[in-house]
């Protein structure tokens, strides 16, 4: 008797229906070998060589940038050179002399020690403090926790602010921090309520130049006309939604009577706001793909480290091959971008680049956000394939992530937590990365918001073990309704699972679903507890489609799909079929929609304007006992 373990998808989003279409049988012949991809030329579009090793796994995005306000903040200090130490912290760290302590919170915050600042100005916020610069102090405090992105912290002392120091002479600028704050925590009407409050027109050009900025980011219609609705004489408003009907595909028919009256309303340019894009459909559509494919360094090591590259582009063109005989034709012309920007902006520079129908690319980061930008001036929509990055679709109508993005993982978890168990407390513990902070700081604000409670949101390094041990020193598993561990890293799921083994705790546990390829990590020690592992990429081998593709992808390159080459297809048979159904400028038909199910993943979906994969499958492993008879003279 042996024990098997299966995943159970246990939910998403939102509903969807199945697609009916499977890729069709191709030939049983291998395809030959590509011609290498150049930056100066497209190239054909036969399969690229394979190897027989595992594809490596895509390397991972740097910190997301803080986001860009009107209202310049007091400066944080500049970034030192690779090898230089950081400036010396004080040397009068928690003093009883207030004055001491002011000092020493200003020093820090210009450092970049934002947790240090505010423990050194915490004391001195109170009125009962009795310090004569209180006000400041707090103000102070709060733009240290928001260059945290501490956003609860901030708002907390800024209502302080507001409500014990109303005759404090700049509280105008509290006002407005108090605006950015609401606004990065998803409530706009909040943060205009503010904005209205503000006295005497202060900071007038400010404030317009923040609410530009921030409007721009909301990609949910429905939400964006209740603003509408409810600031009708708010010219940023007015022209933030003018735009994302013109510009951000929302646009229908019957949105002509609200552009009508806002263009009347704001004086907007009528030839500017009358130009409504149409979507032009076509018998075949151009897709660029850009992807370093380093054909220039034929070296073994380069090679194999650049696999997943290549997996993905032969994905790629098993979709293409479906939707050619479908009868939704699309030709590739792929394009080696290299390992770095240089030769992406050579790309770009191309003629042929810009009469493009889609593009599919880059890999790292600061080539996504050259293209990112290339897209919106062009107006080519453009898919990351890889990146969870939320930061390169901010205020970008033509880009999209074909992966949810860190912040949304977190939400939909957020949501199946509050609404599955019983406990209405939780403790957060990430790993210190910039996505691992993106998904806990996004899923405490998302679990509070629904009305649980956050007790603990900790930093890990779980590479040292003392780091381990202090994340989880204090935290009372008894009383808590469930634990979260935001961490890829190998030593921190074994050391978890060892935690709770010892603590004889038993309450629900979600974490990601590479715990599953982790060695130190038995599948049996997961299925004896009640752990949920958010996957993005689950494959239910027992699927048609799942097991179609591994049968064509087999019969071409001779060795299994990696999850690249899952991901390739999935990519473009996806996006290739909205091309055909809504042509080149698909925003609006996209945002309507609705999810679906995918031929290989769970199910995609950008409703209500979504930029990135709303669908985010949680899983749970379940054992089956099933006997195995050992062969006759096996061992």
């Amino acid at each position: 008797m042996r024990h098997m373990y299966s995943l159970r998808l246990l939910t998403c989003l939102c509903c969807f229906w199945c697609l009916t279409v499977a890729p069709t049988p191709a030939q049983t012949t291998p395809a030959r070998p590509a011609s290498k991809p150049a930056t100066t030329k497209p190239a054909t579009t036969k399969a690229p060589q394979t190897a027989s090793t595992a594809s490596t796994k895509a390397v991972t995005t740097n910190k997301p940038t803080t986001p860009t306000t009107a209202r310049k903040l007091p400066p944080t200090a500049p970034k030192t050179a690779t090898g230089k130490p950081r400036p010396a912290l004080p040397t009068n760290l928690n003093s009883s002399d207030q004055n001491t302590r002011y000092q020493n919170g200003k020093v820090l915050l210009d450092q970049g020690r934002y947790d240090l600042a505010m423990q050194e100005l915490a004391p001195l916020t109170p009125p009962a403090a009795r310090f004569e610069r209180g006000a400041e102090a707090a103000y102070l405090y709060a733009v240290a926790a928001t260059r945290a992105k501490k956003w609860a912290e901030a708002e907390q002392m800024l209502n302080l602010i507001r409500a014990e120091y109303d005759k404090w002479e700049n509280l105008p600028e509290a006002m407005f921090l108090q605006a950015q704050v609401s606004f990065e925590q998803g409530e706009p009407d909040n943060a205009l309520q503010v904005l209205e409050q503000i006295p005497n027109k202060t900071l007038a050009a400010e404030q317009e130049g923040m609410k530009a900025t921030y409007l721009a980011r909301i990609q949910d219609k429905a939400l964006f006309q209740n603003l509408l609705q409810r600031y009708p004489k708010d010219a940023a408003v007015g022209r933030a939604y003018a735009d994302k009907l013109i510009a951000g595909g929302w646009y229908t028919e019957a949105d002509k009577p609200v552009l009508e009256q806002l263009i009347k309303d704001f004086s907007l340019d009528r030839a500017r706001y009358s130009a409504i894009p149409q979507a032009q459909k076509k018998a075949i559509y151009r897709v660029a793909v850009l992807l370093p494919f380093e054909f220039n360094d034929p070296s073994w090591e380069k090679v194999r480290r650049n696999q997943f590259v290549t997996d993905l582009y032969a994905g790629l063109l098993l979709a293409q091959d479906s939707l050619q005989r479908e009868g939704r034709p699309v030709q590739l012309f792929a394009y080696d971008t290299g390992a770095d920007t240089i030769q992406l902006k050579q790309v770009l520079t191309l003629p042929e680049l810009a009469s493009m129908d889609m593009i599919i690319g880059p890999i790292y980061k600061s080539g996504s956000k050259l293209l990112a930008r290339y897209a919106q001036q062009r107006q080519i929509i453009t898919i990351n394939p890889l990146s969870q990055d939320g930061n390169l679709i901010i205020s970008n109508n033509w880009h999209y992530l074909f992966e949810p993005s860190m912040a949304t993982q977190a939400q939909v978890a957020a949501q199946y937590a509050f609404r599955t168990f019983s406990g209405r407390t939780a403790a957060v513990l990430h790993e210190d990365t910039s996505d691992d902070l993106a998904f806990a700081q996004a899923y405490k604000t998302a679990y509070e918001a629904l009305g649980g409670k956050v007790q603990v949101l900790r930093r890990l390094n779980s590479n040292l073990e003392e780091s381990l041990i202090a994340g989880f020193t204090g935290v009372d598993l008894a009383s808590l309704g469930h634990l979260v561990v935001a961490s890829d890293n190998r030593k921190a799921g074994a050391y978890t699972l060892k935690h709770l083994q010892n603590q004889a705790a038993q309450l629900p546990l979600i974490t990601y679903g590479s715990w599953l390829e982790n060695p130190s990590v038995n599948p049996s020690r997961l299925d004896a507890r009640d752990v949920y592992l958010i996957h993005r990429k689950y494959l239910d081998p027992t699927s048609f489609g799942v097991r179609r593709f591994r049968q064509l992808y087999v019969q071409r390159h001779n060795l299994p799909p990696s999850v690249f080459a899952h991901s390739g297809f999935e990519l473009l048979y996806y996006f290739g079929h909205q091309l055909h159904q809504h042509g080149p400028a698909f925003q609006q038909g996209l945002a309507t929609s609705g999810p679906i199910s995918g031929v290989l993943f769970q199910g995609i979906g950008y409703p209500n304007g979504a930029h990135d994969n709303q669908y985010v499958p949680l899983i749970k492993l379940e054992r089956l006992e099933v006997e195995v008879q050992n062969p006759v003279g096996g061992r």
